[in-house]
């Protein structure tokens, strides 16, 4: 079975990319750098798994053509796809301070990326009937848990949350299950030192949303396996 990773050269991404390996998944191991995703590549193979390394920027729609063309033409399907590839650049910021580029940059990485993987993906699932996406979220989406700052990120969460349910919804009867998964504060690079949670505790429930039984819930947010507020 084959899963996808965006993003998989750190923090979460890195830990669901060899926890799927540890459940006999073989990885497309997905990053920016060439070689940032073969070294993710190599670890898996270090520890037994199997993994393949492929660059990609998910903002850039030519790279993700090609690698539904690449995943087409050496596997003919995919099973599951982790959107986790995203960036926080207005961390604190209100309103006013953000720019405009940090506004766009920050929309295309964690939105409409994720929109992007998800065209090129279901073709690939609906051929087999079965399928599995994990959009990762955050709580800064939830809109019962709406606050101040860092208005950029929020509004690229809630979007995903959004795309969630319309996938979900386009899939219901696919066989494909589509859910938004929250993994917590994590100790991350964007979540910083302070953290409360393990990331490899915290990448456990996107890993457990990505390997879902017929029984699974789809178009759910979820956070430790329970669902939240939209």
């Amino acid at each position: 079975m084959i899963a996808v990773v965006t993003g998989s050269n750190r923090g979460l991404g890195w830990h669901v990319a060899h926890q799927l390996a540890d459940q006999e998944f073989h990885v497309v191991a997905c990053a920016r750098r060439h070689e940032d995703a073969m070294a993710v590549a190599a670890s898996i193979r270090s520890q037994g798994g199997e993994a393949s390394p492929f660059a990609l920027d998910v903002t850039r729609p030519q790279q993700v053509q090609e690698l539904a063309a690449w995943l087409t033409e050496l596997y003919g399907g995919v099973e599951v796809l982790v959107n986790n590839a995203g960036i926080m650049l207005d961390q604190g910021l209100p309103l006013p301070a953000i720019t405009l580029s940090q506004w766009q940059r920050t929309l295309d990485t964690n939105l409409t990326g994720a929109m992007l993987m998800c065209q090129m993906i279901l073709p690939l699932m609906r051929a087999s009937q079965y399928g599995r996406i994990v959009n990762v979220s955050s709580g800064y989406g939830s809109l019962a848990e709406m606050g101040q700052h860092q208005a950029a990120y929020r509004v690229s969460k809630a979007g995903l949350n959004a795309l969630t349910r319309v996938v979900a919804a386009e899939t219901a009867d696919d066989g494909i299950k589509v859910n938004a998964v929250c993994p917590g504060w994590a100790r991350t690079d964007m979540g910083g030192p302070q953290a409360s949670r393990d990331p490899a505790d915290a990448a456990r429930w996107i890993t457990w949303a990505a390997t879902l039984d017929d029984h699974g819930p789809s178009g759910a947010f979820l956070r430790d396996g329970q669902p939240i507020e939209f």
